[in-house]
Parts: C-alpha cells; sequence; structure tokens
C-alpha cells in the first residue's frame, strides 16, 4: 500500500529530476529522527506531529528504493545505507514513544520496553545484513500480501498514537519486536 502511495505522489515527479534515492534516504532519516524526538515530548500536538512526521518518514522508506530501481540508479552502498536508515528510524520510534511515556502508568519502565521493541527491530536488520552478506541483496525480504508488504505493518505506530493508544503499542511492540527477531532466527535457519 505505501509502495503505490509513495510511487504516485514522490517518486513519478522526481524521475526527471536531478533527485537521487540517497537524497530521499536521507530526507527519511531526517523525519524518522524528528518523528521519534516529537513522540518523546510525549504531550499535544507533538505526539499527532510525530505520527505525521513517521508517515512521511514511511513513504520516503518505500520512495527511495522505487526511485533507484526505476532510474536504473541502484547501488550497493545505497542499499546499506536505505537498511541501516530503516532500522534506526524504526527502533528509534519506540524509543522516543518509550520517553514521551515516562510520565504514564509505565513509568521508568517504559524506557526497558523502548529498547526491547527498538532492539527487537535492530536485530532483524542484523540478520538481513548478515543474510544478503551471504546470499545476495534481497535474499531475506519480507513476503507480501495483495497490495501490503510486512513492512506496512509499521502504520500501526501512528494509528495507535493518533487513537490514543501510544502506551498498548509500545507494549505489544515490547514483545512482538523481539518475538519477530527470534521467528526470523528460526526461519533463517530452516533455509540453511
Amino acid at each position: 500500500m505505501l509502495h503505490r502511495v509513495s510511487r504516485a505522489v514522490i517518486v513519478r515527479p522526481l524521475l526527471e529530476t536531478p533527485v537521487r534515492p540517497n537524497h530521499l534516504t536521507a530526507l527519511r532519516l531526517v523525519t524518522g529522527l524528528a518523528a521519534a524526538g516529537a513522540l518523546a515530548l510525549g504531550y499535544h500536538p507533538w505526539i499527532a506531529v510525530g505520527g505525521g512526521l513517521f508517515v512521511v518518514s514511511m513513504l520516503l522508506d518505500r520512495a527511495d528504493g522505487d526511485l533507484a530501481r526505476l532510474t536504473g540508479r541502484t547501488s550497493p552502498g545505497g542499499h546499506v545505507f536505505d537498511l541501516v536508515t530503516d532500522s534506526l528510524c524504526n527502533s528509534l520510534i519506540f524509543v522516543g514513544l518509550a520517553i514521551g511515556l515516562v510520565g504514564s502508568d509505565l513509568g521508568w519502565w517504559a524506557i526497558l520496553l523502548g529498547a526491547l521493541a527498538g532492539g527487537g527491530v535492530a536485530a532483524v536488520l542484523f540478520l538481513v545484513l548478515r543474510v544478503e552478506a551471504a546470499e545476495g541483496q534481497g535474499a531475506a525480504g519480507s513476503p507480501s500480501a495483495g497490495a501490503f508488504d510486512a513492512d506496512d505493518a509499521m502504520l500501526a505506530i501512528p494509528g495507535a498514537v493518533w487513537l490514543g493508544l501510544s502506551l498498548e503499542l509500545l507494549v505489544a511492540a515490547a514483545i512482538g519486536a523481539p518475538l519477530f527477531a527470534l521467528y526470523f532466527v528460526w526461519r533463517l535457519s530452516r533455509r540453511s
């Protein structure tokens, strides 16, 4: 879903411009860090702004790869830059969310939950990089179902934030992200 939107709104208008995929990746990094920072403030309107910035960041994440493929500007370095940027943004969004929730019923436990969620996301990236080093770029790709990719699940973050479900999201991510990392290890072990 995000791929279709980013291709129509971001990529197609940029095809005949000097904008390079790494420009979009850098902008994704800036918007992702800004989203985490806004969520870390822990109060409105910054929570809503953080959710919006994260949606923009996710659209830019989809756009950089599409722009690279459609313009023939793919590169191993750009791919690694994209993966590392994704990991930072997707990990730090949970850390920012956790910092913003220190004043909630979770108290300082929110930081531990944010670290678990962010660490699970970072662990998956580390595993993806290892698989791709051994088997080639894209070897550890996520499955798609119709118009939805597995990474579209990250839309739950801004959705939960906007619905006032940040605390519940953090708890679920602190359980789910490490479990997904373990599942990923299991899945990869079965491939060998």
